[in-house]
């Protein structure tokens, strides 16, 4: 049987409210008086904002990783102050190095081992190894960051990796010797440059098959996509050229000349320069997107390999094979502000922000006698 409490009248209800009412402002009393005592001994800082609070819960830094190729590690760069601050093993002879999209994950590349290693970015450990085709070459991580591609130059394929589970769902037959590999924005294709064919692939996202195969110049080896998808830019090592691709018919529109042995190229944030590594001629070729001429060229390092612009635009990071270093150049004067000694033969790089938890400051204990104030005014 369900016992039913009798019903309240209005009066008591009135008492109630009123006795509530009085307990209320009793409380905000003690407790107002109880913060001034704590914000006065220096022991509760005020209240932050939830933007400030958001904006102080984590520390955005960018950072640049160098795949070292004889020394088995990669290089983790402050690029806010141009200074190495760990080495991290990985497998052996890594060739190059992608970020996801929301720089949690570092993918790199082992040519020796046919593996790619996974690196936690908030401790700069590896956390996987994941077995990928036959030696390993280029790999670049799409927009949602779920896939990454990476190109296997001694079996003529690329390995699509899903990134939640880290193993290789899809294994896509592509031309002769592929090794530079770019996603379009979209993420819906991706372009890889085959050296011993001539020829770049077209990778259909969502099938996974060759759509198109593009010729270029002879030894194509780096590739890149501009920021809004139209234009890909292939660097033709054996013609010392860079082949200028239109997306939307997969033909080559313009060819532009640069210095011997063209390996790397990177496109800058706002698609208005491309550079461009010369490996044989210790120089970066500084291309006009508009104009598709070259407008300036940057004496670096011993064999460059690898450019990698920053998030915003003001520096390129240039791996030297042979120099055991990394030029950084200044792209508002186009000059090299500082050289930064890394691992031995250092081939790819990249450069993104990366997001980790601020420190928190130590949490301080009241001192006795003001708890007991405030526990004689409650």
């Amino acid at each position: 049987m369900i016992t039913r409490r009798p019903r309240k009248s209005a009066d008591d209800h009135g008492r109630k409210s009123m006795a509530m009412s009085r307990t209320h402002r009793w409380r905000t009393r003690v407790l107002t008086v109880a913060a001034a005592i704590a914000m006065a001994a220096g022991l509760a800082p005020p209240a932050a904002s939830p933007a400030t609070a958001d904006a102080d819960a984590a520390q955005a830094r960018e950072i640049a990783y160098v795949a070292n190729s004889s020394s088995d590690d990669v290089s983790v760069i402050n690029a806010r102050t141009d200074t190495v601050i760990t080495r991290i093993p990985v497998g052996d002879a890594p060739q190059d190095v992608a970020v996801n999209p929301d720089g949690t994950r570092a993918y790199v590349t082992n040519g020796d081992d046919d593996t790619v290693s996974v690196i936690d970015t908030a401790t700069n450990t590896v956390i996987d190894a994941i077995p990928v085709g036959d030696r390993p070459v280029q790999v670049a991580v799409g927009p949602d960051g779920t896939r990454a591609y990476v190109t296997n130059g001694d079996d003529d394929t690329v390995s699509v990796i899903d990134t939640v589970t880290d193993t290789v769902v899809d294994t896509i037959l592509v031309g002769n010797a592929p090794l530079g590999v770019a996603v379009t924005p979209s993420g819906t294709r991706v372009y890889v440059a085959n050296n011993g064919a001539n020829t770049v692939s077209v990778i259909d996202t969502t099938t996974n098959t060759v759509i198109d195969t593009i010729p270029v110049g002879s030894f194509p080896q780096g590739v890149a996509v501009n920021p809004d998808g139209t234009r890909v830019y292939v660097a033709d090592f054996g013609t010392n050229d860079v082949s200028v691709i239109d997306t939307a018919t997969n033909t080559v529109i313009d060819t532009i000349s640069v210095g011997n042995g063209p390996r790397g190229v990177a496109v800058n944030p706002d698609g208005t320069r491309a550079y461009v590594t010369d490996n044989s001629a210790n120089t970066v070729s500084v291309i006009d997107t508009a104009t598709n001429t070259v407008i300036d060229t940057v004496t670096v390092g011993v064999t460059p390999a690898e450019p990698a612009v920053d998030p915003d635009g003001t520096r390129v990071y240039v791996t030297n094979l042979d120099s055991g270093n990394v030029s950084v150049i200044d792209t508002a004067t186009n000059t090299v502000v500082r050289t930064i000694p890394v691992g031995n033969a250092p081939a790819g790089v990249t450069v993104a922000p990366i997001r980790t938890p601020s420190p928190q400051p130590p949490i301080t204990r009241r001192p006795a006698k003001v708890k007991a104030r405030m526990d004689n005014i409650i």
